[in-house]
Protein backbone atom coordinates (compact mmCIF):
# COMPACT_ATOMS: atom_id res chain seq x y z
CA UNK A 1 0.00 0.00 0.00
CA UNK A 2 1.28 3.38 -1.26
CA UNK A 3 0.41 6.72 1.32
CA UNK A 4 0.48 10.25 -0.52
CA UNK A 5 1.88 12.51 2.04
CA UNK A 6 1.17 16.70 1.09
CA UNK A 7 1.75 19.61 2.96
CA UNK A 8 -1.23 21.98 2.45
CA UNK A 9 0.09 25.37 2.73
CA UNK A 10 1.52 26.53 -0.50
CA UNK A 11 0.70 23.25 -2.11
CA UNK A 12 -3.28 23.08 -1.74
CA UNK A 13 -4.33 26.43 -0.20
CA UNK A 14 -2.99 29.94 -0.26
CA UNK A 15 -0.13 30.45 2.57
CA UNK A 16 -2.50 31.59 5.66
CA UNK A 17 -0.12 34.26 7.40
CA UNK A 18 0.65 35.61 3.85
CA UNK A 19 -3.31 36.56 3.39
CA UNK A 20 -3.32 37.72 6.58
CA UNK A 21 -0.68 39.94 6.20
CA UNK A 22 -1.98 41.58 2.61
CA UNK A 23 -4.91 41.96 5.21
CA UNK A 24 -3.80 43.69 7.67
CA UNK A 25 -0.90 45.56 6.06
CA UNK A 26 1.63 43.78 8.04
CA UNK A 27 4.54 42.87 5.90
CA UNK A 28 6.22 41.58 7.70
CA UNK A 29 4.09 38.45 8.54
CA UNK A 30 4.95 36.91 4.66
CA UNK A 31 7.53 35.46 5.91
CA UNK A 32 6.79 31.93 5.67
CA UNK A 33 9.27 28.26 6.03
CA UNK A 34 9.72 29.48 2.23
CA UNK A 35 12.08 32.08 4.18
CA UNK A 36 13.49 30.68 7.58
CA UNK A 37 14.34 27.17 8.28
CA UNK A 38 14.07 27.23 11.90
CA UNK A 39 10.26 27.01 12.52
CA UNK A 40 10.34 27.88 16.44
CA UNK A 41 12.24 31.42 15.51
CA UNK A 42 9.67 32.09 12.21
CA UNK A 43 6.60 31.10 14.99
CA UNK A 44 7.72 33.34 17.90
CA UNK A 45 8.48 36.50 15.19
CA UNK A 46 4.62 35.92 14.21
CA UNK A 47 3.90 35.87 18.01
CA UNK A 48 5.89 38.80 18.75
CA UNK A 49 4.13 40.77 15.77
CA UNK A 50 0.48 39.44 16.69
CA UNK A 51 1.36 40.81 20.13
CA UNK A 52 2.86 44.08 18.83
CA UNK A 53 -0.47 44.78 16.55
CA UNK A 54 -2.73 43.65 19.39
CA UNK A 55 -4.15 41.00 16.71
CA UNK A 56 -5.50 37.47 18.13
CA UNK A 57 -7.18 34.36 16.91
CA UNK A 58 -10.20 35.30 16.06
CA UNK A 59 -9.25 37.94 13.67
CA UNK A 60 -7.14 35.58 11.55
CA UNK A 61 -9.97 33.48 11.34
CA UNK A 62 -12.05 36.21 10.00
CA UNK A 63 -9.35 36.02 7.12
CA UNK A 64 -9.20 32.20 6.92
CA UNK A 65 -13.30 32.42 5.90
CA UNK A 66 -12.54 34.25 3.16
CA UNK A 67 -10.23 31.54 1.56
CA UNK A 68 -10.01 28.46 -0.65
CA UNK A 69 -7.69 26.12 -2.17
CA UNK A 70 -5.48 26.66 -5.10
CA UNK A 71 -7.41 26.04 -8.01
CA UNK A 72 -7.37 22.29 -9.57
CA UNK A 73 -6.72 21.41 -5.52
CA UNK A 74 -10.19 19.71 -4.63
CA UNK A 75 -9.69 17.90 -8.07
CA UNK A 76 -6.01 16.85 -7.19
CA UNK A 77 -7.05 15.36 -4.38
CA UNK A 78 -9.89 13.69 -4.85
CA UNK A 79 -7.56 12.35 -8.33
CA UNK A 80 -4.63 11.31 -5.71
CA UNK A 81 -8.06 9.49 -3.33
CA UNK A 82 -8.72 6.73 -6.28
CA UNK A 83 -5.20 5.75 -6.30
CA UNK A 84 -3.54 5.85 -2.90
CA UNK A 85 -4.24 6.81 1.07
CA UNK A 86 -3.94 10.85 1.34
CA UNK A 87 -2.50 12.14 4.39
CA UNK A 88 -2.16 16.31 5.37
CA UNK A 89 1.30 16.83 6.96
CA UNK A 90 1.35 20.48 8.03
CA UNK A 91 2.85 22.82 9.95
CA UNK A 92 -0.37 24.84 10.14
CA UNK A 93 -2.49 24.47 13.07
CA UNK A 94 -5.88 22.87 13.64
CA UNK A 95 -7.83 26.06 14.52
CA UNK A 96 -6.89 27.54 11.39
CA UNK A 97 -7.32 24.58 8.93
CA UNK A 98 -10.68 23.21 9.62
CA UNK A 99 -12.66 25.51 7.11
CA UNK A 100 -10.32 24.49 4.43
CA UNK A 101 -10.40 20.73 5.00
CA UNK A 102 -14.51 21.23 4.50
CA UNK A 103 -13.38 22.38 0.95
CA UNK A 104 -11.29 19.75 -0.06
CA UNK A 105 -12.95 16.88 1.30
CA UNK A 106 -11.73 16.35 4.38
CA UNK A 107 -8.53 14.36 4.48
CA UNK A 108 -6.55 13.27 7.36
CA UNK A 109 -4.82 16.09 8.78
CA UNK A 110 -2.25 16.11 11.31
CA UNK A 111 -0.55 19.67 12.46
CA UNK A 112 -0.37 21.16 15.55
CA UNK A 113 -2.84 23.47 18.13
CA UNK A 114 -2.35 26.81 19.13
CA UNK A 115 -3.06 28.15 23.18
CA UNK A 116 -5.02 30.94 23.51
CA UNK A 117 -6.12 33.19 26.33
CA UNK A 118 -9.70 34.16 27.47
CA UNK A 119 -9.29 36.93 24.76
CA UNK A 120 -8.50 35.25 22.24
CA UNK A 121 -4.62 36.13 22.27
CA UNK A 122 -2.63 33.27 20.71
CA UNK A 123 -0.09 33.33 23.76
CA UNK A 124 1.84 29.77 22.47
CA UNK A 125 1.74 27.11 20.06
CA UNK A 126 2.32 23.48 20.80
CA UNK A 127 4.16 21.07 17.93
CA UNK A 128 2.27 17.60 17.75
CA UNK A 129 5.83 16.28 18.16
CA UNK A 130 9.47 17.49 17.00
CA UNK A 131 9.89 17.06 13.26
CA UNK A 132 6.32 16.15 12.87
CA UNK A 133 6.65 15.73 8.85
CA UNK A 134 9.53 13.23 9.19
CA UNK A 135 8.24 11.08 12.16
CA UNK A 136 5.03 10.44 10.56
CA UNK A 137 7.02 8.88 7.17
CA UNK A 138 9.24 7.28 9.48
CA UNK A 139 5.85 5.89 11.37
CA UNK A 140 4.31 4.80 8.20
CA UNK A 141 7.86 3.02 6.97
CA UNK A 142 6.98 1.24 10.35
CA UNK A 143 3.91 -0.51 9.44
CA UNK A 144 5.20 -1.27 5.81
CA UNK A 145 3.48 1.27 3.95
CA UNK A 146 5.26 2.72 1.25
CA UNK A 147 5.20 6.70 1.11
CA UNK A 148 5.12 9.70 -1.61
CA UNK A 149 5.21 13.12 -0.35
CA UNK A 150 4.85 16.27 -1.82
CA UNK A 151 6.10 19.66 -0.19
CA UNK A 152 7.43 23.12 -1.36
CA UNK A 153 9.54 24.29 1.55
CA UNK A 154 12.08 24.18 3.58
CA UNK A 155 10.15 22.64 6.88
CA UNK A 156 9.19 19.91 4.16
CA UNK A 157 12.23 18.81 3.06
CA UNK A 158 13.02 16.18 6.31
CA UNK A 159 9.56 14.48 5.40
CA UNK A 160 10.68 14.28 1.08
CA UNK A 161 14.19 13.02 1.96
CA UNK A 162 12.48 10.50 4.61
CA UNK A 163 9.45 8.90 2.20
CA UNK A 164 10.39 6.28 -1.15
CA UNK A 165 9.91 9.47 -3.12
CA UNK A 166 9.34 12.89 -2.58
CA UNK A 167 8.55 15.97 -5.03
CA UNK A 168 8.97 19.81 -4.57
CA UNK A 169 5.45 21.30 -5.61
CA UNK A 170 5.06 25.21 -6.37
CA UNK A 171 8.74 25.79 -4.38
CA UNK A 172 10.43 28.76 -4.52
CA UNK A 173 13.91 28.97 -6.47
CA UNK A 174 16.16 29.25 -3.52
CA UNK A 175 14.70 25.78 -1.99
CA UNK A 176 14.93 24.23 -5.42
CA UNK A 177 18.57 25.19 -5.60
CA UNK A 178 19.51 23.78 -1.85
CA UNK A 179 17.58 20.68 -3.24
CA UNK A 180 18.42 19.58 -6.46
CA UNK A 181 17.96 15.75 -5.71
CA UNK A 182 13.96 16.30 -5.47
CA UNK A 183 12.23 16.68 -8.98
CA UNK A 184 10.09 20.02 -9.01
CA UNK A 185 7.24 20.79 -10.50
CA UNK A 186 4.42 23.74 -10.53
CA UNK A 187 1.22 22.64 -11.64
CA UNK A 188 -1.16 19.93 -10.44
CA UNK A 189 -0.91 18.28 -14.13
CA UNK A 190 2.88 17.59 -13.36
CA UNK A 191 2.09 16.80 -10.26
CA UNK A 192 -0.01 13.79 -10.89
CA UNK A 193 2.94 12.73 -13.41
CA UNK A 194 5.39 12.44 -10.62
CA UNK A 195 3.47 10.43 -8.27
CA UNK A 196 2.28 7.60 -10.99
CA UNK A 197 6.19 8.25 -12.18
CA UNK A 198 7.02 7.47 -7.89
CA UNK A 199 4.77 4.74 -7.23
CA UNK A 200 5.30 1.03 -7.67
CA UNK A 201 2.34 0.25 -9.38
CA UNK A 202 0.71 0.70 -13.00
CA UNK A 203 -0.84 4.30 -12.52
CA UNK A 204 -2.24 5.99 -15.25
CA UNK A 205 -3.97 9.42 -15.30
Amino acid sequence: MEIACLDLEGVLVPEIWIAFAEKTGIEELKKTTRDEPDYDVLMQYRLDLLRQHKLGLNEIQEVIATLSPLEGAADFVDWLRERFQVVILSDTFYEFASPLMKQLGYPTLLCHKLETDNSGNVVNYRLRQANPKRQVIVGFKSMYYRTIAAGDSYNDTTMLAEADAGILFHAPDNVINEFPQFPAVQTFADLKQEFIKASNRNLTL
